[in-house]
């Protein structure tokens, strides 16, 4: 996949630029001051060049899905979103330091932290799914770590309302961490595949490599994880800190048959929960809204691709920027899955720090960034 060039930091009211943050499959991230409040913010940016449809609709509902889910403390808070003077939608989000983009492939997680984390990104999907609203790109690269250590789950760009599947939606995905029938292209998206995806995550901070990735050069190109995947069976984790009822944990929540799986993001957390207590520990507690909170996904248009925000008006006169042309968001490959094809035998593969919304999907703007896998996503 041909690699785009960053683009140049946008001028933003009350906002001043420090340094870039990484670039995705389709925004960019930097780190900016806010003025006022004094703090920092990642703020993730469309380039000016972009004008597909597909992209716009993806970021207006990252920032109208954030808005609506910024309060839960797994998911990354969004502080305001608008268009910038030269034309381009962006989001300002809360600024987090770090994530679990390269940390699972460099050293071994403890199982018990790795517990904390999935039980809480289970709270955040079993949240947004009550909201009405599909991630459908969980993944560890999605996964950031805010300024306290906490873990909470970004980058909702292409996410979409468990009301609405259709052919059209099906634009991106990580091939590493989808569910068979998401690489098979039978679904854009199910309450099923985000449990396996999930799975999938948790299984890859434990192993420190996607489930289905071998570690011989050339033996990880998408196609093969493809193929790999709709053959799916579980191998267990070869570590003797991993409990076998860890291990059937996780068997289950990938098995190949979506019916086979957990019913919920929440029944999964609770499987999470009783292999924490096994092993001599305290349940994460499972953070779910209130009933009363869980209003119609209605309040976030999933097809709306309009220029929306401040500055608007003068998003005619944007300039564009002299790169290759856009091919479309089914031409974009998401975060690891180039940089796993890529990658040799011995050390660490290169991820690609990509803006994460991660962090409490607050108002209007995915309080994200931190950074996202050395791939492009996002």
């Amino acid at each position: 996949m041909a690699t785009r060039l960053p683009s140049a930091p946008p001028i933003l009211p009350g906002l001043a630029y420090i340094r870039p943050l990484g670039s995705g499959g389709f925004a960019d991230v930097f780190l900016y001051e806010q003025d006022m409040p004094r703090r920092d913010v990642a703020v993730k940016v469309l380039p000016s060049d972009v004008r597909d449809a597909d992209l716009r609709r993806m970021f207006n509902a990252e920032a109208d899905v954030l808005a609506r889910l910024s309060a839960h403390p797994a998911i990354v808070t969004v502080y305001q979103a608008g268009i910038s003077a030269d034309g381009r939608p962006y989001i300002v989000m809360e600024n987090c330091p770090g994530s679990l983009a390269r940390r699972y492939r460099l050293e071994r997680i403890p199982v018990d932290e790795v517990l904390t984390i999935g039980v809480r990104m289970a709270g955040a999907l079993e949240s947004a799914h009550r909201a009405g609203v599909l991630h459908r790109d969980v993944k560890p690269s999605n996964i950031l770590i805010t300024t306290f250590g906490a873990p909470v789950l970004a980058d909702f760009g292409i996410s979409s309302s468990l009301a609405r599947e259709t052919a059209d939606e099906m634009l991106a995905m990580s091939i590493p961490w989808s569910a068979p029938e998401v690489v098979a292209e039978h679904t854009a998206g199910t309450v099923a595949s985000e449990v396996w995806s999930l799975g999938a995550t948790v299984y890859s901070l434990l192993a420190g490599h996607s489930p289905f990735e071998r570690r011989e050069r050339g033996q990880n190109t998408k196609e093969q994880l493809r193929r790999r995947i709709a053959r799916s069976t579980y191998t267990d984790i070869p570590r003797s800190d991993v409990p076998a009822s860890l291990q059937r944990v996780l068997a289950r929540a990938m098995t190949r048959d979506p019916a086979q799986r957990f019913a919920s993001a929440g029944e999964f957390a609770l499987a999470l929960q009783r292999v924490q207590v096994e092993l001599g520990g305290s349940p994460t507690p499972v953070e779910l809204p209130d009933t009363q909170w869980a209003a119609p996904a209605a309040v976030v248009d999933f097809a709306d691709d309009t220029l929306r925000g401040p500055a608007r008006s003068r998003v005619e006169h944007a300039a564009t920027r002299k790169t290759k042309p856009q091919t479309g968001v089914a031409g974009l490959a998401r975060d690891e899955d180039t940089a796993i094809s890529a990658s040799s035998a011995g050390g660490p593969r290169p991820l690609v720090v990509v803006a994460i919304v991660t962090g409490s999907m607050v108002a209007a703007a995915v309080a994200v960034v931190s950074v996202l896998v050395a791939t492009g996503v996002l």
